[in-house]
C-alpha cells in the first residue's frame, strides 16, 4: 500500500452528472479542474500542470476516463466512463489510479 498523500484534496461527495463534470476540464479560468475515477470525483487543479488544457493527462479531466486509466490510453475513445470490457491486469490498474488520488 502506498503511504497517505498531503499533495491530493480528498474526494468530492458532491453528486455529478456528466454534462456538470464538462465544466471542471480546466478551460475555465477560476473554476478547478475535476478527474473522475470509478464514480468517484477527485480536485486536480493543484496539477494544472498535467490535467490543465493541452497537458499530457487532460484528456482525463472533466469526465471520468476509468477505461483509459485502466488501459493506460490516452486515446479519447478510450477515457469513457464504462470500464466494464476491462481484463483483469487493467482493472488492477484503474484500481491502483482509484487508490492513488484516495
Amino acid at each position: 500500500m502506498q503511504p497517505a498523500r498531503d499533495d491530493l484534496a480528498p474526494p468530492k461527495d458532491d453528486p455529478y452528472t456528466t454534462e456538470e463534470l464538462k465544466k471542471y476540464d480546466g478551460s475555465t479560468p477560476g473554476l478547478p479542474i475535476y478527474v473522475a475515477i470509478k464514480g468517484t470525483i477527485f480536485d486536480v487543479s493543484h496539477k494544472a500542470d498535467i490535467y490543465g488544457p493541452g497537458r499530457s493527462y487532460s484528456i482525463f479531466a472533466g469526465k471520468d476516463g476509468s477505461k483509459g486509466l485502466g488501459m493506460s490510453s490516452l486515446k479519447p475513445e478510450d477515457a469513457v466512463a464504462d470500464y466494464s470490457g476491462l481484463n483483469e491486469n487493467d482493472r488492477k490498474v484503474l484500481d491502483d489510479w482509484h487508490a492513488f488520488f484516495s
